[in-house]
């Protein structure tokens, strides 16, 4: 019983620690018209919060991976918490926006500690089977919660203006902080202390399954954060949609992903995963044909371009669920390094692609949805390879 009780914790935990991680960027997005109305602020210096904090998690993640697999998780995890809450401290009471930006900046430093090694508890401990299993129900909880994310945003915008967004991740960040001390266990550290230098990350790319994942699994996320970081200033400035009801909009791609991640989760020992990865290549590449449609009809309707994401959306549910946990398990040793240079990579052509996509915006979904068109296209092409790999396919047991 007392076991039972231990793990459900240990899982309860994890699952807060990617909460936190995903309300960090979803929760404050609402926030943007405000702040740039408060601090006077042209579209590109709105968008730098949002570059900032990636350049501080980048900064972070280099460090963090390599720190996790020498030392373990925990103490590793603690000490990102502890800078993430003084982040968060700073830009609750910042009196002006280079202190704002200074503070989104250790907040990247510090989430990047639970976001890499959140699930590397869970993959510790468990099979591949179980953990593609415990990631799809996670990721479905956190997504059902990230959904909730801009709503709750909007109404904490609404009544306690911007700042109100940042207290939030404040207690937010104490609780995680709190729950990591009580339940998390110490794990026991590597007899091979492994190198913390950058050239511990090289052998990774002497794996050409491990580099491909690593390059799909980048492609495919940019898409959505350039459709969260940019659909603020669209959908209500220009779209004129209210601060009240953006968030539906928003949280319903989470909502998609994160009832599609728990059903596949109920599912995913029916069927046979190089099948489910065709059925999702599929679906992406009608995602594409959405997207691209409605960039090249530039619809000036908010209900259309959200529903024009919902195919992709859908195809990612399955690659996501089923390849990380494989890309883990591929050098095993190296389980932090690779979490750490799949989010590196995401967070480098995310914040350049943020930073592009503020520079050529001209009030209209055009120009957004043209970027966001041709990084699918790369996942595309990226997941037809992979399925094509004899050593993946072999890992996941096909």
């Amino acid at each position: 019983m007392k076991q039972s009780f231990a793990k459900g914790m240990v899982i309860f935990t994890v699952i807060l620690m990617d909460l936190l991680t995903g309300m960090e960027f979803d929760l404050f997005v609402p926030s943007f018209p405000e702040l740039q109305s408060h601090f006077g602020l042209s579209p590109f210096w709105v968008e730098a919060s949002l570059s900032v904090n990636f350049i501080g998690y980048c900064l972070g993640l280099f460090f963090v991976g390599g720190l996790g697999d020498r030392y373990g998780r925990k103490p590793i995890i603690l000490i990102g918490l502890v800078i993430f809450i003084i982040g968060s401290v700073l830009c609750l009471w910042a009196p002006s926006y280079s202190f704002l930006l200074g503070g989104r900046f250790l907040q990247g430093i510090g989430v990047s500690a639970p976001a890499i090694l959140s699930f590397l508890i869970i993959a510790d401990e468990y099979p591949l089977k179980q953990q593609q299993v415990l990631m799809a129900m996670m990721n479905g909880v956190m997504n059902a919660s990230i959904a909730g994310a801009p709503v709750l945003g909007s109404y904490i915008t609404l009544y306690f203006q911007w700042q109100g967004n940042f207290r939030a991740l404040l207690l937010l960040g104490m609780a995680v902080f709190v729950m990591t001390v009580l339940f998390i266990p110490t794990q026991k550290r590597p007899e091979h202390k492994e190198t913390l230098s950058l050239r511990g990350y090289i052998p990774l790319f002497k794996s050409q399954p491990l580099t491909l994942l690593l390059v799909h699994f980048i492609f495919v996320s940019v898409p959505y954060w350039i459709f969260v970081g940019m659909s603020p200033l669209l959908y209500m400035e220009d779209l004129r949609v209210s601060l009240s009801h953006f968030g539906y909009y928003q949280g319903a791609l989470a909502l998609v992903f994160a009832l599609g991640s728990l059903l596949f989760g109920l599912i995913i020992a029916r069927f046979n995963q190089k099948k489910m990865l065709t059925v999702s290549f599929q679906i992406t590449i009608i995602g594409f044909i959405c997207i691209a449609l409605v960039a090249y009809l530039d619809i000036p309707n908010a209900f259309l371009i959200t529903l024009s994401m919902i195919p992709f959306i859908i195809g990612q549910i399955i690659p996501s669920n089923l390849l990380f946990p494989i890309s883990l398990n591929l050098m095993p040793k190296a389980k932090g390094r690779v979490t750490a240079v799949i989010q590196v990579g995401r967070l480098i052509l995310v914040s350049i692609s943020l930073q592009l996509a503020g520079y050529f915006y001209q009030g209209s979904f055009r120009n957004i949805g043209i970027l966001i068109a041709l990084f699918i296209l790369g996942g595309i092409i990226t997941l037809f390879y992979v399925i094509k790999n004899r050593e993946i396919m072999e890992i996941s047991g096909e």
